[in-house]
């Protein structure tokens, strides 16, 4: 920072494309402040580190941080992350950030309330030589359409003196019908692409050295998406670069066709079958820990033919469970008769689309409070599954937060958005159900959701209940077909509609 004149420095927690899950390894904020979860950015200032985290990580970054070097800062619902970093850079201060690590739709963001300074490479990358390995080319009767099919409704659309770059990794993944299952928590593919009017050129992992020159060889205006490509890939193209409207093949998708929805459905029922024998597991076994849950969970899901994990299972119990994304699963924490167990876990088989669900269970004989906090996150998931002709997220997500905002919640809160979209990656967009003004895009068929809500207070116990789903004719249905709890379930606290809902699904 010293060489390059700043006083202000921001650490990301991605990689070069952007991604949501970068290995630990790769993580420049996680070396940073050792905070571990999967979102969350880093600002260095003069005197403090500033860590910035959404609701689901505020518990777990106070654990993990040095708070001598380190400041938490915890976003509330609605506060906006760079709102609140732009408050603790004054005026007349330089930012620095990291060309490769920033889209360059922030970089634009940040430029408007800052003067700010691109810098080219991050001191803290590791300077390892990458490691390639094999790419797989899906069949057809798990995509349903061929590449070729695929990349010819992009490319009609296309002039011969236009060009569409593709960097996000999923669309890549998805347009070239390929999968990559040698990196944990991803199928996805390591690769960047050029599209033309007559041709399409992939950047494979062993290519990308030669892909800077091949853009600074272009004589094409050359379509992007500015929330997806970085700010260096952008600065290459120069004049080049022209703004997309609307990313054509994130919409595409995002629209799961039958073929990719009927897999799902296999895919989510295998996925039901290791979390009841996970269930099963707690039931039968005694002084076992939140690790040997995890690792029987991960055993489990090869037995029914996982290729990988979606993302890093969460196993908590107790206390542990009101951290939303609680990331331990710890050997001392033993499971006892009363406890609590919050596991939210998902899979990758043989088509690389993303599973995704979380159950809580009890060890023998759950308390008063575990009835009513269970019940209550059990009737909003009632109520969001069956909002008929849903417009959009957000009109479902504020549907869940008025009625919990009627209810006796004990101190518990819901602190994180009810559902995010589905996909190669498990966090895909759109759909989004939150908040925020991007869960307002219409909801259309084909579109894969989860609906998860949850209550949490600190100290005690939390309860999340999400189910992955899917929208078509006009109607939400579930991919999750995994049981609730009936010993956990207040029978008297639901209505008769709500009892007439949860007939659609397995109680026991």
């Amino acid at each position: 920072m010293v060489n390059q004149g700043l006083n202000y420095l921001l650490v990301n927690a991605t990689n070069e494309f952007l991604v949501e899950y970068n290995t630990l390894e790769e993580n420049s904020r996680f070396k940073l402040t050792k905070f571990s979860g999967s979102t969350g950015e880093a600002l260095v200032t003069p005197d403090k580190v500033y860590l910035f985290v959404d609701g689901r990580y505020h518990i777990q970054a106070d654990q993990e941080v040095n708070h001598e070097i380190v400041t938490v800062v915890k976003l509330q619902q609605g506060q906006k992350y760079l709102d609140e970093l732009i408050t603790r850079i004054p005026e007349n201060e330089i930012l620095g950030i990291f060309s490769k690590k920033n889209s360059q739709k922030k970089y634009e963001n940040l430029k408007e309330k800052r003067q700010i300074k691109l810098l080219d490479f991050d001191p803290l990358d590791n300077n390892s030589n990458a490691k390639f390995s094999e790419n797989i080319l899906l069949p057809q009767e798990l995509t349903g359409k061929t590449s070729e099919e695929k990349i010819s409704k992009i490319s009609q659309n296309l002039s011969p003196n236009e060009a569409l770059y593709i960097t996000d990794l999923d669309e890549v993944s998805y347009l070239f019908n390929m999968r990559n299952f040698s990196q944990v928590y991803s199928a996805k593919i390591k690769a960047k692409a050029i599209i033309f009017k007559d041709n399409a050129v992939l950047f494979t992992q062993d290519k990308l050295q030669d892909l800077e020159d091949f853009l600074k060889s272009l004589d094409k205006e050359v379509y992007v998406d500015k929330n997806t490509i970085n700010a260096f890939d952008y600065k290459i193209l120069g004049e080049k670069a022209v703004e997309l409207r609307e990313n054509p093949v994130q919409i595409m998708k995002a629209q799961k066709n039958d073929t990719e929805l009927e897999h799902l459905k296999d895919a989510f029922s295998r996925t039901d079958n290791a979390v009841r024998a996970i269930r099963e597991f707690i039931e039968n076994n005694n002084n076992i820990s939140e690790f040997d849950i995890a690792v029987q969970l991960a055993k489990e899901f090869r037995n029914q033919g996982a290729l990988g994990l979606s993302f890093s299972s969460i196993v908590a119990k107790d206390k542990n469970s009101a951290l939303a994304h609680y990331s331990k699963s710890s050997k001392d924490e033993i499971i006892t008769d009363g406890s609590l167990v919050l596991i939210d876990c998902g899979g990758y088989f043989e088509g690389g689309l993303a599973t995704d669900i979380t159950r809580v269970f009890v060890k023998g004989q759950p308390s008063e409070l575990h009835k009513k906090i269970y019940t209550l996150v059990l009737k909003a998931f009632l109520r969001a599954y069956k909002t008929f002709n849903p417009l959009n997220g957000f009109e479902i997500d504020k549907s869940v937060r008025e009625f919990f905002s009627t209810q006796d919640l004990d101190g518990f809160v819901f602190n994180h958005g009810l559902g995010h979209g589905i996909g190669i990656n498990v966090h895909e967009y759109p759909p989004n159900l939150s908040p925020s003004e991007i869960a307002k895009t219409p909801f259309k068929d084909g579109m894969c959701f989860s609906i998860e809500p949850g209550l949490y207070k600190e100290g005690y116990f939390g309860v999340r209940l999400e189910n992955s789903c899917y929208y078509k004719d006009n109607q939400i249905h579930s991919f999750v077909h995994m049981n609730y709890e009936q010993k956990l379930i207040n029978f008297d606290m639901l209505d008769e509609q709500e009892k007439q809902w949860l007939q659609e699904f397995e109680v026991r």
